[in-house]
């Protein structure tokens, strides 16, 4: 999936300027430090950002929960008031939780294996 995190400094810039509130003043609101809003607001940095800061800076701005995150995907935003779906969020996070604990076993295997063959060696042989 693309995401156009120009299209999210756009939107933010936007709806601040609207508000006539300045950076500081939303990232008091929305608990979100100077350095991320400016960051996103003037698409200087382009990384990662975790659904929660997004959340709470399109909840900040008098937007739906979800508003930036669309917004990034390229799509539709939701209206304020609709319900949040978190169904498809879960399983996809459910998955990885099982990939990620698969891959933890695997690796436990291989430290059991190992502390084995360590063992064998340096016990006394009989």
């Amino acid at each position: 999936m693309t995401e156009d995190w120009a299209a999210v400094a756009k939107a933010i810039d936007m709806r601040v300027r609207e508000l006539g509130w300045r950076q500081r003043e939303l990232a008091e609101r929305s608990h979100v430090s100077q350095a991320t809003v400016r960051e996103l607001q003037h698409h200087v940095v382009e990384r990662r950002r975790s659904a929660r800061t997004l959340e709470a800076l399109s909840t900040t701005l008098g937007w739906h929960p979800r508003h930036l995150l669309a917004v990034l995907q390229n799509r539709t935003p939701p209206h304020p008031g609709e319900p949040i779906d978190d169904s498809h969020e879960l399983a996809s996070r459910l998955d990885a939780l099982e990939q990620r604990l698969a891959e933890i076993t695997d690796r436990l295997d291989d430290v059991q294996t190992s502390l084995a063959t360590v063992v064998e060696h340096i016990q006394p042989k009989r």
